[in-house]
């Protein structure tokens, strides 16, 4: 399998706070814009891997739902957060092996309601009462992912001395970030005042320690490169990915809250594409909270383990002319959250060079991460230039 595979467009939906809309809609829209933003037709599309968030049904259907027909690849894929990277995955294998030519992969959700609380709709979608290890925990009030990685941070936090300082670092860069961002939700500025003084979720997290919460979809298609290099934007060639499931959830982990599947993703992926760390220019990180995106750096090897608290909140490391470029959209936590479609969506606009006032200068190499669960789920990509 020689036939190296790349990223020929890019389309999304509305995202954010957009009602009126079912994620299939969502889905159906973000299409039908990557393929046009690759000067395809729909007809040209062959393969079609689609997943979607809490329980939205984006499934397999729609394919029916887009008018495509005779497809070689159709499929649904779900491993959290960690589904966007795997879809580009699978779809780049696909290529390689001529299984299909032109391959459309597309993640959406719905789960904000006019007037309904996000947190209630997250609530709503797990409502069956845990029972055995699980119900034990939920008697000491350990419920839901914001307490689960809770307890992660907390560890990480009494293992290496990691501060809220750490993390309301990343926050305040993020939000920078997101000032230059038209599509992120919160673009107002912050400072580590502001998010020592947001109300606290679970401790150690702030409020400005969690993602959003939004609806909206985005949607990718990849091919083969020497096909796209004849498209309509500049390819991203995909140099590089891995996968890795520990395996050990939260009741039997020795390394809880310490190290993360990113540890074996992420030099896999790294080796695959023949570069290292010190030829990385961006990294988009995954960060449902503060400390995903922290963990993820110490366990890809941009520092020492237990040091990506110092590391990043160094001055002069984060934000917009910093020397470590990190989810330059504002990510997960102040641009929009559409699971692993945030970094990934990220990563293409920064190595096309598109992504104006936020441009970073060196986009040659990017690595993008997804996590899935409670650090149960790893996927890397390393994307690049030709």
């Amino acid at each position: 399998m020689t036939e190296r595979a790349a990223i020929a467009g890019l389309g999304m939906s509305e995202i954010g706070k957009v009602y009126g809309h079912k994620a299939s809609d969502f889905a159906s829209i973000a299409v039908h814009n990557a393929v046009a933003d690759a000067g395809l037709a729909l007809s040209d599309v062959d393969g079609l891997i689609v997943s979607s968030g809490i329980g939205s049904g984006v499934n397999v259907s729609l394919a029916a739902k887009m008018g495509l027909t005779d497809l070689n690849l159709l499929t649904s894929m779900q491993a959290f957060g960690s589904t966007a990277a795997q879809m580009v995955q699978y779809a780049a294998m696909a290529v390689q092996s001529g299984m299909a030519q032109t391959i459309a992969i597309v993640w959406a959700d719905d789960p904000l309601k006019e007037n309904v609380g996000s947190g209630a709709v997250y609530r709503a979608s797990s409502s069956k009462a845990p029972s055995g290890w699980w119900g034990l925990m939920a008697t000491s009030g350990i419920t839901s992912q914001n307490t689960h990685y809770a307890l992660a941070a907390q560890r990480h936090m009494a293992a290496y001395g990691t501060t809220n300082d750490h993390f309301g670092a990343i926050a305040v860069a993020q939000r920078e970030w997101a000032a230059l961002n038209p599509l992120a939700q919160l673009r107002t500025p912050i400072t580590l005042a502001d998010y020592h003084a947001s109300r606290w979720i679970v401790e150690p997290f702030h409020l400005y320690d969690c993602c959003l919460v939004s609806n909206g979809a985005v949607a990718l298609v990849i091919t083969s490169l020497e096909r796209a290099q004849a498209l309509a934007q500049p390819p991203v060639e995909v140099l590089g990915w891995a996968q890795s499931h520990p395996g050990r959830p939260v009741m039997r982990n020795d390394d809880f809250g310490l190290v993360s599947g990113a540890a074996r993703s992420g030099p896999a992926a790294l080796r695959m594409a023949d570069t290292s760390v010190d030829e990385i220019d961006l990294v988009e990180i995954y960060d449902c909270y503060t400390f995903t995106a922290m963990i993820t750096v110490e366990d890809y090897g941009f520092c020492a383990k237990g040091e990506g608290g110092p590391f990043l909140a160094e001055a002069g490391r984060l934000g917009p002319g910093g020397s470590f470029a990190m989810n330059t959209g504002g990510g997960e936590l102040s641009g929009y959250y559409l699971w692993g479609m945030t970094p990934l969506s990220e990563a293409v606009i920064q190595v096309r060079g598109q992504a104006g006032e936020r441009q970073v200068a060196r986009h040659d190499r990017a690595m993008v991460s997804g996590n899935g669960g409670t650090l149960d789920h790893h996927a890397t990509l390393v994307l690049g230039t030709v």
